[in-house]
């Protein structure tokens, strides 16, 4: 929430505090001065100076008095600094609330403070983005494991019926269940795969090195050279030397995953891929361009979901696994860089990848 500058609860405490202390001195004082001055144990002498008056009046009047003031002081001190401090500490407490009701699992209540900005607001604030944060990460994980499962029963169940096929008609071609079975059994493997880098790059779990994009840009279209002439897509690589620092097989792999996403998801002949590096004031960039059919910028966005795979394929036989993109945008995250996806104009993707430069 956006608010207007105010005043930081320590200041605020510390003037009211000041205040109250200053106002019971003044209290205090008062009381003093009036019961002396009526006693008459200050007088003025001829040239107009302040002096005293002994007598044993003073003792006998004046303690009861300061008693009676002291007290009232201590009443009205502790009153006084109860309400205030509760005043003050007010804030603390929905945001003491608001936790306990996060520990319970409900992360969709926020706290929204009202009131100028201030340290507790800062926090109040702060607790509603990790709640949104966590709500939304939640969320993702949920639909990430039913996707998962999903992807997962489907090459299970085509098994299980191969299987009881090959079972029930013995004089079926075994050759054929074979290949089927042995395409299934490679389709579920690809996808454990995918899963399990797609957690390994979420850790973090690597320590970064020396990494020139525009190396990693130059192997990965050399290996997916192949592929893309069997789809008819032509490849172009250009680029400035980009050093960042990362993981070279996490960035090795994104980078693949970039460019194969471009070549499987092209025009049915005559397909572009451009794979492009630059440099920027404390950032490297790697973009990753290709043909197709036009995307809606409701369809893209959508696209870094797991298991998310568009509309149709032109190959379908390259589709993957669904969590190409995915796991670029895991890889992207762990080196704290940023992913744009663009629908072009005239059809197609445009994706970049923006990484901080090595200093």
């Amino acid at each position: 929430m956006d608010r207007a500058p105010g005043l930081s609860v320590r200041l605020k405490l510390t003037l009211s505090y000041a205040g109250f202390l200053m106002l019971a001195g003044t209290l205090l004082l008062a009381a003093i001065g009036v019961f002396l001055l009526r006693e008459g144990w200050l007088q003025t002498n001829e040239e107009g100076a302040w002096r005293a008056t002994p007598g044993t009046t003073f003792v006998r009047g004046f303690a009861p008095l300061a008693l009676t003031v002291i007290g009232f002081l201590l009443v009205f001190g502790l009153l006084g600094g109860w309400i205030l401090a509760g005043r003050m500490l007010a804030p603390l407490a929905h945001i003491t609330s608001a936790t306990r009701t996060a520990t319970t699992g409900s992360l969709s209540h926020r706290i929204r403070l009202p009131g100028r900005q201030d340290e507790f607001r800062e926090l109040a604030d702060a607790f509603d983005a990790m709640l949104e944060r966590l709500e939304a990460h939640v969320a993702e994980q949920q639909r990430f494991a039913a996707n998962a499962s999903h992807e997962l029963r489907t090459p299970l169940a085509i098994s299980k019926s191969l299987l009881d096929v090959a079972r029930t008609d013995p004089a079926r071609d075994t050759g054929e269940v074979l290949g089927r079975l042995q395409a299934v059994n490679t389709r579920a493997i690809d996808l454990t795969e995918a899963l399990l880098l797609l957690s390994r790059a979420g850790q973090r779990s690597f320590t970064p090195e020396q990494v020139d994009l525009s190396l990693m840009a130059e192997e990965a279209t050399e290996t997916l050279l192949p592929l893309a002439e069997k789809n008819g897509v032509i490849l172009e690589t250009h680029g400035d030397i980009t050093p960042t620092s990362g993981s070279p097989a996490l960035l090795l792999q994104l980078t693949m995953n970039l460019v194969h996403n471009a070549i499987v998801h092209n025009l049915p002949r005559h397909g572009m891929v451009w794979v492009t590096t630059s440099t920027h004031p404390g950032t490297v960039m790697l973009t990753v361009e290709n043909t197709g059919e036009r995307l809606t910028p409701h369809l893209v966005s959508t696209l870094t979901e797991p298991f998310q795979r568009g509309t149709e394929r032109i190959h379908a036989d390259q589709t993957g696994v669904g969590l190409g993109l995915a796991i670029v945008t895991t890889i992207t995250r762990a080196h704290d860089g940023t992913l744009t996806l663009t629908p072009r104009d005239t059809g197609g993707l445009r994706i970049t990848v923006q990484l901080p430069a090595r200093t």
